[in-house]
């Protein structure tokens, strides 16, 4: 049996009324909706309930799965600590999405407990649900740090246990849109906000999922969105179906989105295994982008490639070109993979004969030995784009007026201490942020007497 169906609702502790206290009633249209959400649930009398919540442990590289038998919360952090629940988990649905992913080496499972309570992100749906229903067991999964494409892949997962065991199961994707909609919103206003907010509740009243790939990672940084992971969780969940999508509401009232929809399964649908479409689109994209990157970056790739491969060092030979052989330059190799930073190494002089052994190196280090990740596998190689920054001469400047965050690249320095962040950067659009991200990467406090200097790059794809 698939999931009977699959809800995206929001969570704002405030719709609870021993929270909001009459403040809930700005979002009617809202709690009509979830009301809707949880009579429609009541119907199908689901033995599990499934929730991803944005709230819930949170891993940069691993999906939490809620561990042990049972859990309990309550809105006491929002001064509410008698609205309270006791929450029993499906543990056997639980274990076989665990040994799924353990067999495909898949960072999803039960380690890593840091709060056993209940967040609110699980608790609010709870709520509509559970004054008339409360047979359901219940999962709760953390979203993560990584890819849009591992979170649809999490989905994937737990579609294939909830089938293995025949479970009657719903899904829901616990997430508020973008907290950028009004300047009084907590968050302020950002022209992304709305965009976020319009762009999302399209493509889920069409159920579109293969459109959720597209919102880029800068832009929903920007967005302040909060559940765009949660929503690919649970159209993972759906891989392969065709869906039935009903937008209930969208609501931006607070300076906060809150959109509900709903999906029911119709049959299965050849057409909309969106994860294989998306993985097959990328690839021919980066060959395509390889074809054309210029002698810099196909040193670099060539060389990442030789050490995922079968861990071989590229020797420098009389065959690369001379240009790489004869000069001497400090260089950034920085990878990516579905849009998110995958690994970036480098110097900021030369240490290196050449150029071309300052690439190959820095390109190794990319790979394998940058602390915020792990090594590059051979499984990831056809999804990697690479660009190589050549650094020009470092220059000392007297204050943060001689930078320009689309031209230069900056460096902090405090003693022994130095901190650089190369210019133009997705999602870096000040000075003010270029200066503040460099001195949080050398430990430098913004009250410390550090000095700036600043240099060029040409950047090559």
């Amino acid at each position: 049996m698939s999931i009977l169906a699959g809800f995206m609702v929001p969570h704002p502790p405030m719709i609870i009324p021993d929270v909001g206290k009459g403040e809930e009633k700005q979002i009617n249209k809202t709690i009509v909706a979830y009301e809707k959400v949880a009579e429609e649930i009541i119907s199908l009398e689901p033995e599990v309930i499934i929730i991803s919540s944005p709230h819930a442990i949170m891993y940069a590289d691993y999906f939490h799965i809620s561990p042990g038998k049972n859990a309990k919360g309550s809105f006491g952090r929002f001064n509410a600590s008698n609205v309270s629940f006791f929450e029993e988990y499906d543990t056997e649905l639980r274990d076989r999405i665990c040994d799924l992913a353990k067999a495909d080496d898949f960072p999803a499972g039960i380690l890593g407990e840091r709060d056993p309570e209940l967040d609110h992100g699980t608790l609010v749906p709870l709520y509509f649900i559970r004054k008339r229903y409360k047979q359901a067991k219940i999962i709760r999964i953390g979203l993560s740090g990584l890819d849009l494409c591992d979170h649809y892949r999490m989905g994937m997962y737990i579609k294939k246990a909830v089938e293995q065991l025949n479970r009657k199961a719903v899904f829901i994707g616990s997430g508020d849109l973008s907290h950028k909609l009004q300047s009084y919103g907590p968050y302020g206003f950002a022209k992304e906000g709305p965009e976020y907010d319009e762009r999302i509740m399209d493509v889920c009243s069409r159920a579109a999922f293969g459109e959720l790939f597209d919102f880029s990672e800068d832009f929903l940084e920007k967005a302040a969105e909060c559940g765009h992971r949660s929503f690919v969780m649970m159209a993972g969940a759906f891989d392969g179906i065709d869906i039935k999508a009903e937008k209930l509401s969208h609501e931006d009232i607070t300076g906060v989105g809150y959109g509900i929809c709903t999906f029911y399964p119709i049959k299965e649908d050849e057409n909309r295994f969106f994860l294989k479409q998306y993985e097959e689109k990328r690839i021919k994209e980066i060959e395509k982008k390889n074809q054309s990157s210029d002698k810099y970056v196909k040193l670099a790739r060539k060389a990442i490639e030789y050490y995922v491969t079968d861990h071989r060092h590229l020797k420098v030979t009389d065959d690369i070109d001379k240009e790489l052989l004869s000069r001497r330059a400090g260089a950034f190799v920085s990878i990516h993979k579905h849009d998110r930073l995958r690994g970036c190494i480098g110097t900021i002089e030369a240490a290196k004969d050449n150029l071309a052994s300052e690439i190959i190196e820095n390109a190794i280090s990319a790979c394998s030995r940058d602390p915020r990740f792990d090594p590059v596998t051979i499984d990831e190689l056809k999804f990697l784009d690479i660009n190589v920054d050549v650094l020009g001469e470092t220059k000392n400047i007297d204050s943060k007026e001689d930078l320009d965050v689309k031209k230069y690249g900056v460096i902090v320095t405090c003693g022994n201490r130095r901190g650089l962040l190369l210019p133009d950067l997705d999602g870096v659009d000040t000075v003010d942020q270029q200066i503040e991200i460099a001195l949080k990467k050398a430990g430098i406090k913004p009250y410390e007497n550090y000095s700036l200097s600043r240099f060029e790059v040409v950047r090559h794809y």
